[in-house]
């Protein structure tokens, strides 16, 4: 189980009333929106304008792999902290790594590994990250993440 100290990046939220199901817990669907938006404040966070990377670029990622595990539920009101931070660096994907942890508690109630492939917009295929985004990640990626 990953620690709270291995994520140089958290994006904090509230779980809202309407996130929350008939059982009182956040709905599992959600999570992957927590997830999703930590990524996008990451990569701001970095310094990447991921918002007009497609213009700039003709380049975006898609996610090709979501892996959410659920190791206890969240409730309305609770407090908690997104963490993420870069498991692969690869030529033409990028693997995050990420976990929710309540405020102020060190183990986690979710973990994910999230799987991005840049692709050429026009036809949909793979592409190599761009060198200026490559160049932020590196500096935010651990020993060994490329």
């Amino acid at each position: 189980m990953p620690a709270r100290d291995e994520f140089p990046f958290f994006h904090p939220f509230r779980v809202r009333y309407n996130e929350t199901d008939q059982q009182g817990v956040v709905f599992f669907g959600n999570y992957a929106i927590y997830y999703d938006t930590t990524l996008s404040e990451f990569l701001r966070w970095s310094g990447h304008d991921y918002k007009n990377q497609e213009r700039d670029t003709g380049t975006d990622f898609h996610i090709v792999k979501s892996t959410i595990e659920y190791l206890a539920p969240l409730r309305y009101d609770d407090e908690i902290e997104v963490g993420v931070r870069i498991g692969r660096l690869g030529e033409k994907s990028l693997t995050w790594r990420a976990a929710i942890f309540v405020k102020d508690r060190t183990d986690p109630i979710s973990t994910a590994e999230i799987i991005w492939v840049n692709a050429d917009q026009s036809n949909n295929t793979s592409a190599a990250i761009p060198g200026d985004l490559r160049a932020l990640l590196e500096m935010k990626a651990p020993a060994g993440a490329s």
